[in-house]
């Protein structure tokens, strides 16, 4: 038996180290995937010493585009606007599957356990869930949600703990948790009544709370999902303190809600604020006053800090808010267009597309200076592989 391990062991050892003796050898831990969404191409970015790797082309219309990555970092799933959904390779710089499976998306999720790639469709209104691997399609939901059939644009799709997923209706003012934990036919449970036209959800980094933004009416609508039987409550009702709020000229973004020493921290709609809310209760404690319609309030990685980014006309502008004294300590205007950023996962620096510039902007977090600029085409989204391994991005 000594022998048969010793003889693996040495096989083993063989083995890697002709692998590393490659020079085309790397890990995928610094990786990115930035969307140009001009040209329907995306970048494949390190954040070590901060380099365009490659240019991947063929992705289609990238406006609203979103990604998420398997388990190991391997590969990239970007979800179009036109429906179609396409497979990366991170280390080759290859496009290895695309599929068109509807007509108009707003995002998508994976599974926990990595196998299943879900996706919410505006048009025609349901989510579709495909295998991983293959992306060939093993579930379709269609979002009908009364009796006459009318079909809803579906939103705010994040994964679960339990092969589950959960996403809201627009039309039909619902929440759909479905369950793929023992079959690919899922159990669905259906929550309705949550609000006049939810927009956009997250779903908190323990798996517990789903929120979902309501555009149509003033507050949030909230669901405890370690709570049986799962029920929607309104949280932050009549934030708006009965004021007439300003047009919202770009929806803000729930995905981007910093947690941070015990609050959560959410862009306001049609407000120049941004609110904090206790993570207990979901009350108010505190509003800051910003320089213009919050779209991203998004926490450094240690939770110290806040980065806000804005919606026209004042999207050539960020603010850093301190956590502890809730006061904005810098205000920075890198250029027109600033649509995403994304933190380096310990957070020492930060990127952010400025789109009418054509840039990528990387900035040291502690004294905010600029550390490198990148050329992009109207680059929009910012996407670090270590999304792979945090619930519900």
């Amino acid at each position: 038996m000594k022998t048969l391990f010793a003889a693996a062991a040495l096989s083993a050892g063989l083995l890697f180290a002709s692998a590393a003796s490659s020079d085309d050898l790397r890990a995928t831990g610094d990786l990115g995937l930035i969307i140009e969404r001009a040209t329907g191409t995306a970048l494949i970015v390190e954040s070590t010493d901060r380099t365009v790797l490659a240019q991947v082309e063929g992705l289609g219309n990238l406006s609203h585009a979103s990604v998420v990555y398997s388990r190991d970092e391997r590969y990239a799933y970007v979800f179009g606007r036109d429906g179609g959904l396409s497979k990366v390779d991170m280390l080759t710089g290859q496009l290895v599957g695309r599929v068109m499976q509807a007509g108009n998306s707003i995002g998508g999720a994976i599974s926990d356990d990595g196998k299943l790639i879900a996706v919410a469709n505006y048009k025609p209104g349901g989510v579709n869930v495909f295998d991983a691997d293959t992306l060939e399609l093993v579930s379709e939901v269609p979002a009908i949600y009364d009796e006459v059939g009318n079909q809803s644009k579906t939103i705010g799709l994040v994964d679960l703990p339990g092969r589950r997923f959960a996403f809201s209706l627009w039309d039909g003012e619902q929440t759909w948790i479905l369950d793929y934990s023992k079959s690919l036919k899922p159990e669905i449970t259906k929550l309705e009544d949550i609000g006049v036209f939810p927009y956009d959800a997250l779903v908190t980094g323990d798996g517990r709370h789903y929120i979902v933004g309501l555009f149509g009416e003033d507050g949030l609508a909230h669901v405890d999902l370690w709570k049986e039987p799962l029920k929607v409550e309104r949280i932050m009702d009549g934030y708006g303190k009965g004021e007439e709020p300003l047009p919202v000229y770009k929806m803000p973004h729930l995905e981007g809600w910093a947690k941070a020493n015990g609050m959560y921290a959410l862009p306001a709609i049609g407000r120049h604020e941004v609110l904090f809310m206790d993570e207990r209760d979901f009350t108010e404690v505190d509003r800051v006053q910003v320089h213009g319609q919050p779209v991203f309030a998004m926490a450094r990685p240690d939770g110290r800090q806040i980065w806000v980014n804005f919606a026209p006309p004042h999207n050539d502008t960020i603010q850093v808010i301190d956590i502890l004294d809730r006061k904005i300590i810098k205000t920075m205007k890198p250029g027109p267009g600033v649509l995403h950023m994304e933190f380096t996962p310990r957070g020492n620096e930060v990127w952010m597309s400025v789109r009418d510039k054509n840039e990528i902007h990387v900035y040291d977090t502690t004294d905010f200076s600029l550390k490198e600029v990148l050329p992009a085409e109207k680059p929009s989204g910012i996407f670090f592989t270590s999304r792979a391994h945090q619930l519900g991005l």
